[in-house]
């Protein structure tokens, strides 16, 4: 069995927390990493900052978000030391697009005897404002505020760059508009995933 690391990114409110923890539970001894689970922490920061909590603030680019990052990645490298499979559900904004990170984490997973495989949540623009409404998480207050600005900030093209051609899951496409989407890209996804974990 090969050691691997999967994340599953897309913009917030694609879906990605539902189809992490199924996807998880479908792989036998994966790891389950939520990058969310850091936010009480986060909150604390804000707190003893005397800021405001507001996710999308400079304050929370300049002292919390890179740090939020470097924290569940170096939480899912040491689990590969105990375990085959690790899974990050987080939004990897940034990160997903910049080569130099992104080959950067591949070595580190290298030294561990680990691949990568990416997996990219799709869903349409207006279905994630709708799912933004209906979870009514405070951590989307400032984005619903200010939609029509927050959401010309997303990107949300897949990151085909991260697609290789001697690797059948180095970039796997999760189509999330609908329920009959949901269960097809599990089906297919889990497949391609327990495929290259048992080589």
């Amino acid at each position: 069995m090969s050691k691997k690391l999967i994340i599953v990114t897309s913009p917030p409110a694609c879906g990605k927390t539902y189809i992490s923890k199924a996807l998880a539970k479908r792989l036998d001894q994966c790891v389950y990493l939520d990058k969310d689970t850091l936010i009480v922490l986060s909150k604390q920061i804000f707190k003893v900052a005397g800021e405001p909590y507001n996710r999308s603030s400079d304050f929370f680019e300049e002292n919390i978000r890179d740090y939020e990052y470097e924290c569940v990645v170096d939480l899912a490298l040491e689990a590969l030391d105990y375990s085959d499979l690790a899974l990050i559900n987080a939004p990897f904004t940034r990160e997903i697009r910049d080569l130099n990170y992104m080959n950067s984490l591949k070595a580190k997973l290298a030294e561990k005897g680990a691949t990568l495989s990416v997996i990219w949540v799709q869903t349409d623009p207006e279905i994630v404002h709708e799912r933004m409404i209906e979870r009514n998480s405070d951590r989307d207050t400032w984005k619903l505020e200010h939609w029509d600005e927050y959401i010309a900030s997303c990107n949300f093209e897949i990151p085909a760059e991260l697609a290789a051609p001697d690797s059948k899951d180095a970039l796997l496409i999760f189509k999330n508009n609908n329920a009959e989407e949901f269960e097809q890209s599990m089906v297919e996804i889990t497949g391609i995933l327990k495929e290259t974990i048992s080589k």
